[in-house]
């Protein structure tokens, strides 16, 4: 079997909640070895954050904490002890790439800035995600994705026009824009490195990964037309009909999406052709979009008779844009990302088995897999040291006993 494609490759791990995990659990996935640092005196605050398997509340059971966090090794150290600095030094040794989230500061405070682990690896490649920056007036400012959401106007834009702004219901810049462009970002240093022999320092500020992904045509919109765009809904800022339509039963709704002329007329033939349809008013987009609140209504009282999966097959299979709203449970039994292999279930010591999903990419040459389900609060010490530091048993013993390993 291939090897993955960053065997080999050590990673420090300072990161914590969502967009440093997130992208740490890629490199996990692509080989890389993660050494997870936390300590017992403040565990993560994900840890604590619920659903928790079986609904049984602990720090090892959060369901919110484990499918960020599989393929890592769990290294408990409290860090306000210059011996638990000491063994982040060695682990600095063998390390090629160390990352935290951490606010602007904390790393210094350590004495393990860029310029002081430089000191220790010079090839290092190191990672700081500030919120909005290390330099300008915000540098600062703490925040949590909902806040980063905010600034960069996603959650403006979320939600019905008659309603207050609701947000995207999960921090999506932690989830997707800083993750994806950090991974890029490390994949090049590498390449970089590989090709060098130089580290560097990667600044990912995560508001303007968000404002990249969330916000840019909007703030594109705004730049060449003078437009502020609002909230639509599930409506389209050019398209129509472009929404979500009540089905039979109950809590079942169905998305449909028309592009262009042909795919109304596609629309129209699976409707039955019925007389309203053909009204010269709905025969362009300009008019469909004029006229949507009646568009719209007249859509959803032929769907609201429809079962929702066999109206999106028959849509499909007509060339029309559809899909059926998924809850949480039918997203882990869709029939494509099952046939995939996209779900896998791991066996954790304390949680025992639970859900796990695969990265989405797929590399012909190279496996991406998740391996191991997430790590325990220091479940790998032994591990870690032994193995991989080289303390001596009567080393870590020591170590245990003044609380370094806490």
């Amino acid at each position: 079997m291939a090897k993955p494609i960053l065997d080999g490759i050590v990673v420090c791990d300072f990161s914590w909640v969502g967009a440093g995990p997130i992208t740490t659990q890629n490199l996990g996935m692509m080989g890389a070895t993660i050494i997870h640092i936390e300590t017992h005196k403040r565990p993560e605050i994900l840890r604590m954050t619920p659903p928790f398997k079986d609904r049984k509340p602990g720090v090892e059971r959060s369901g919110y904490f484990s499918p960020r966090n599989a393929n890592k090794l769990g290294l408990s150290l409290d860090l306000s002890k210059p011996e638990a600095i000491e063994v982040v030094k060695r682990l600095l040794t063998i390390s090629d790439i160390v990352i935290n989230n951490f606010s602007f500061g904390v790393m210094d405070r350590w004495g393990l800035s860029y310029e002081d682990v430089k000191k220790i690896k010079p090839d290092i490649i190191y990672i700081e995600m500030p919120p909005q920056g290390r330099t300008g007036p915000h540098k600062d400012f703490m925040a949590f994705g909902a806040l980063i959401n905010a600034l960069v106007g996603a959650t403006f834009l979320t939600g019905h026009p008659d309603q207050k702004p609701s947000g995207t219901g999960t921090n999506y810049t932690d989830h997707v824009p800083v993750p994806g462009h950090l991974t890029f970002a490390i994949m090049a240093a590498l390449r970089h490195r590989r090709k060098t022999g130089e580290g560097q320092f990667i600044e990912l500020a995560q508001s303007q990964a968000g404002v990249n992904m969330v916000s840019a045509i909007p703030v594109m919109d705004y730049a060449v037309n003078g437009r502020i765009q609002q909230r639509m809904g599930n409506r389209h800022l050019e398209l129509a009909p472009h929404n979500l339509y009540n089905c039979k039963g109950e809590r079942n709704w169905i998305a449909i999406a028309v592009y262009n002329d042909q795919e109304w007329e596609s629309l129209k033939k699976v409707m039955g052709n019925p007389e309203w349809a053909n009204n010269p008013k709905f025969a362009t987009n300009e008019g469909r979009k004029a006229n949507e609140d009646e568009l719209d209504a007249k859509i959803e009282e032929w769907t609201s008779a429809k079962w929702h999966r066999q109206l999106m097959d028959e849509l499909v299979k007509e060339g029309v844009r559809a899909g059926v709203v998924h809850s949480c449970r039918d997203v882990t039994e869709d029939y494509n990302l099952v046939q995939r292999g996209f779900w896998t279930y791991l066996m954790h010591p304390e949680a025992g088995v639970a859900l796990y999903n695969h990265s989405p990419m797929r590399m012909s040459k190279a496996p991406v897999l998740s391996t191991t389900p997430a790590n325990m609060i220091g479940q790998h010490n032994q591990q870690v040291l032994r193995d991989l530091l080289k303390y001596t048993d009567e080393e870590i013993k020591e170590m245990e006993e003044k609380g370094v390993l806490n």
